[in-house]
């Protein structure tokens, strides 16, 4: 038990750093499917005005 906690506790920085890359990312590729969506949005309003 002596040695568990102090174990823990040297990779729990890791184990962070590790979750905020994952999270970072898990942000970057969903703004990257926003952008592309915002795109086809401005297309097809676009199209929809040049129609009236």
């Amino acid at each position: 038990m002596d040695v568990l906690v102090p174990t823990l506790l040297m990779f729990f920085p890791i184990i962070v750093l590790a979750f905020l890359i994952r999270w970072v990312r898990l942000i970057k590729n969903n703004s990257d499917i926003q952008v592309e969506q915002n795109k086809k949005i401005i297309s097809l309003l676009d199209k929809a005005e040049n129609e009236k």
